[in-house]
């Protein structure tokens, strides 16, 4: 994502606070979508390209249908973000009226890569906003590792970035059962490990070195890397050769994707990755579950409870970690997501870590499960829900799920 240009400033900063500071983007790759899709919440302003279709009626009284490309500003309702395809949908009623349309007008803007598009923020633009923001204009997208979950005649190939896990492409092959000739099955295993290897180069761009990580149960995966070495060996590809050289091996209880939660949490992919923001998202999580299974007073979960420990100082200096889903920050109710905002800016002023997990990663997903919203206390406090009913009565029953 790259910044055309703002209001008053080229960059955001803790004084930019109005509704009057616009910021315009020029998305220049599909995860720049995804980014996009955090930073607009209902009530924004946005400014965009469209096409729309306009009737026109003769004098004669016969009606004719053409589209027109023109720029629309809406006051946004609602979005929605096709995963697969990476596209973004922004609807709202258009607030600026033209040639073409009329205010009050209900348009769907369809944000394209390489087209500008420009955001006024309401109600300003608060601290979650500005980090989002940055995020989406770092100029590292380096450093996504690139993934095969397999078991026999199955693989999942998917991309895991900083903020969230995508599946590029499944793949599945017949394999003849072991029951048959030997050949047979050698030879079927042969015809999977060249589709998916295909696959692979053909959905994650290797022309930059990346982590590669192969996971089955069994040995399937370690001969997939045995296969990418022999194949790149024999066709003198000295970058497959490579790849295949730095690729690690894990287990996994299956083929599927949900086996990617294990995967990261599995000793060498802590080791290789241990920098990367979904693995501290991971240790986190664990931590976090690993308290609740010891009921020891530092671990909480649930909107109510954890903002009682957050307004007593407890997720502060010391190990305190705020855990929210950025999820909860798209509320349509703007009292809502201030109160999630002001959690934020409160265990940071006191030296606490707050950590905004996507609900895209597999640490995000595990959070939704605790109501999106959690917190490791500096030091135990074991009756923040003596007096709550209703919301954390039924925290309390998925606590005692999970323990």
């Amino acid at each position: 994502m790259q910044l055309v240009g703002s209001k008053s400033a080229q960059r955001l900063d803790s004084s930019v606070g109005d509704a009057s500071q616009s910021v315009t983007l020029l998305p220049i790759e599909p995860e720049d979508m995804w980014h996009a899709n955090n930073l607009i919440s209902p009530e924004d302003t946005i400014k965009a390209h469209a096409v729309r279709k306009v009737t026109t009626e003769s004098s004669t009284g016969s009606t004719q249908s053409h589209r027109v490309h023109t720029d629309l500003t809406i006051r946004v309702t609602s979005t929605f973000f096709d995963t697969g395809a990476s596209q973004l949908h922004v609807s709202g009623t258009v607030i600026s009226e033209n040639s073409f349309v009329n205010i009050g007008q209900y348009h769907t803007l369809d944000l394209e890569l390489n087209r500008p598009f420009t955001i006024w923020k309401q109600y300003g633009w608060d601290s979650v906003a500005q980090e989002t923001l940055q995020e989406a204009l770092k100029q590292d997208k380096e450093g996504a590792v690139a993934a095969v979950v397999m078991q026999e005649g199955f693989a999942n190939i998917c991309l895991i970035t900083e903020y969230r896990t995508i599946l590029k492409q499944r793949v599945e092959s017949t394999i003849p059962k072991k029951r048959a000739a030997s050949s047979d099955q050698s030879s079927g295993m042969k015809r999977f490990f060249d589709k998916t290897l295909g696959t692979l180069m053909r959905s994650i761009d290797f022309s930059k070195p990346r982590p590669l990580l192969l996971a089955s149960p069994g040995f399937v995966a370690g001969d997939f890397k045995r296969f990418i070495s022999e194949e790149g060996t024999r066709k003198g590809d000295k970058a497959m050769v490579a790849m295949a050289k730095d690729a690690t091996v894990v287990h996994s209880s299956s083929g599927h994707l949900h086996s990617l939660n294990e995967i990261l949490k599995s000793q060498e992919v802590l080791a290789t990755m241990k920098d990367m923001k979904f693995s501290k998202e991971t240790r986190a999580m664990d931590e976090l579950f690993d308290r609740l299974r010891k009921d020891d007073g530092r671990a909480w979960y649930g909107t109510s409870t954890v903002e009682k420990a957050v307004t007593e100082g407890a997720v502060g200096r010391g190990g305190g970690v705020l855990l929210i889903n950025n999820s909860l920050f798209r509320s349509l109710d703007i009292a809502t997501r201030k109160r999630y905002v002001a959690m934020v800016d409160k265990v940071r002023e006191d030296g606490g870590d707050a950590r905004i997990l996507s609900s895209d990663h597999e640490s995000g997903q595990r959070l939704d499960a605790l109501g999106g919203i959690a917190a490791i206390l500096t030091y135990p406090i074991h009756d923040l829900d003596e007096d709550d009913t209703g919301e954390e009565s039924q925290e309390n029953e998925t606590r005692d799920m999970i323990i």
